[in-house]
């Protein structure tokens, strides 16, 4: 086990693999977390890193969405690949943002992550409906820096 997967218990990782894969049901759409201990400099920059390190911009529809968590420095972002960007407004990334934030800052990290995976999954689902001939193009599992 990674030092960094302590943060969360084998039972909540659990919890946010099960709301990952809930998501993924209704959507050809791909949903990704990564958790790590610190981030150094700017989030968006190092979610972007992680989000090409872990080749989800390989998908075929280019619609994978990170959420990227800095546990120790409090830094998380959102990111979505250009095909789900291209057709959400901003207001959905600052909504999705703002759910994690409210969760985040009560200490239910759990419960935002997977609030925030469920939001995204709807919202793939409106653009990216789920297919009989889906493959899972990225592994369900949580990835740790």
């Amino acid at each position: 086990m990674a030092a960094n997967s302590l943060f969360f218990s084998e039972k909540e990782q659990e919890q946010i693999i099960a709301a990952i894969r809930e998501a993924e049901k209704q959507t050809s759409g791909e949903i990704k977390v990564h958790i790590e201990k610190k981030c150094a400099g700017d989030v968006m920059d190092r979610t972007k890193e992680v989000f090409g390190s872990l080749n989800m911009h390989q998908t075929q529809d280019h619609n994978a969405v990170l959420f990227y968590l800095a546990y120790e420095d409090r830094k998380f972002a959102v990111f979505g690949d250009i095909g789900i960007h291209e057709k959400v407004h901003d207001s959905f990334w600052n909504s999705t943002k703002d759910l994690l934030r409210s969760n985040f800052s009560n200490q239910r990290f759990t419960e935002g992550l997977c609030l925030g995976i469920l939001e995204a999954g709807l919202k793939l689902k409106e653009h990216f409906p789920y297919s009989s001939d889906d493959v899972n193009e990225l592994p369900d599992d949580i990835s740790f820096g």
